[in-house]
């Protein structure tokens, strides 16, 4: 009797087979993932690009998340529009003053690279404000929580408008505050630098008649609603001061110095004529007028005016009490009826002898006959 025949084992290769179809099938289901995921990326980019083409009247919205413009009935908000960044002048005037304020902060080893999201939160500025003037501000030097940022804020920016004569109806004329500069507003921003370096003359020459479009989004009636308006950041003024055309003072500067002198005893003698009058006397036309004390005084002496003690200083102690004296003449000046004068008045505080002689002149034209 024969024997079963007995089964041969089941070849190896028979176990490499499924092997190989359970790693084909691994790696399929990679490759559909990969393909999914650049499918879903391909989409995104189409929606983007059919957003773009569906709303151009919109381009400043299309930046902003949605939470942003939860405003209330008649509350507004201001950004700039998109297509201003790529302006030359204001790319120009943006790296200048990043530059400076590079320079000035050298020596605490801050670099700026981007103004909006360097100095928002008052660290940047409060560095600069006290390399600037000098002065050590009484507020923590680092400061996370958003309260503790705006608080920073709201010293630094108040010394910031004492310096700058930014007080009472000033006040009013300020083009930043707290919110704007810690939500980034690019404008405010621009605005507090280009000011800060006029009044201490920095050593850069800003360019001229800088613009910005500005979307102003407000709420009305439940809707928003846009416009959009042009902001001038910077005018004819230059880099240390205000650029006016030459006048009899560059000649007599630049070609006839023993002329200048005639002309400074002249006005000596006008403003003692008047001074007197009260028992005092100029004798340094380059020194005696830039505490704008002898300024104001002048100008009720002159329109026959008591000038309230309290109003200005009489014995300034510093920068920006004196800038305060000098703005207060030049406010005397043009509530009289006379032409702004040609000069700042930080310039007078600096001692700028052209800028105090266009400014005298101006009053001699007026009153050399008021006795």
């Amino acid at each position: 009797m024969t024997s079963p025949r007995s089964k041969s084992p089941k070849p190896q290769n028979s176990f490499r087979k499924d092997d190989s179809k359970e790693e084909t099938t691994f790696w399929d289901k990679i490759g559909t993932l990969g393909r999914k995921k650049r499918i879903k990326e391909v989409q995104e980019v189409q929606e983007e690009g059919k957003y773009a083409i569906d709303s151009p009247g919109n381009p400043a919205m299309a930046d902003v998340p949605p939470e942003e413009y939860t405003l209330e009935e008649n509350e507004e908000r201001t950004m700039v529009e998109p297509k201003s960044y790529s302006d030359p002048k204001l790319q120009e005037l943006m790296n200048i003053l990043i530059d400076w304020v590079n320079d000035v902060l050298a020596d605490h080893r801050i670099i700026v690279k981007n103004l909006e999201q360097d100095l928002y939160d008052g660290q940047v500025l409060q560095k600069l404000y006290e390399k600037l003037t000098n002065e050590k501000l009484d507020v923590p030097e680092v400061t996370q929580s958003e309260e503790g940022q705006k608080q920073k804020l709201y010293v630094v920016l108040g010394s910031v408008n004492n310096i700058l004569g930014l007080t009472g109806n000033r006040l009013s004329q300020q083009k930043w505050s707290v919110e704007s500069v810690h939500s980034k507003n690019l404008v405010a921003i621009l605005h507090l630098l280009v000011s800060l370096a006029r009044h201490f003359r920095a050593p850069i020459r800003l360019p001229e008649n800088v613009t910005v479009n500005v979307v102003i989004v407000q709420k009305r009636d439940g809707v928003l609603k846009n416009r959009t308006v042009i902001e001038e950041i910077t005018s004819r003024y230059d880099d240390l001061g205000m650029r006016c055309e030459r006048d009899a003072f560059d000649t007599l500067f630049d070609h006839a110095p023993d002329k200048l002198e005639v002309v400074k005893k002249s006005l000596v003698t006008f403003v003692n004529k008047h001074l007197n009058k009260i028992n005092m006397e100029v004798q340094d036309l380059d020194t005696q007028f830039h505490d704008g004390v002898y300024l104001t005084l002048l100008m009720g002496l002159l329109e026959g005016f008591f000038v309230p003690l309290y109003s200005f200083n009489l014995s300034p102690q510093n920068f920006e009490q004196k800038v305060h004296n000098v703005n207060v003449a030049f406010d005397l000046m043009q509530e009289i009826g006379l032409a702004a004068p040609k000069a700042r008045p930080e310039d007078i505080v600096n001692l700028d002898l052209k800028s105090t002689l266009r400014v005298l002149y101006n009053l001699f034209t007026k009153y050399k006959n008021v006795y």
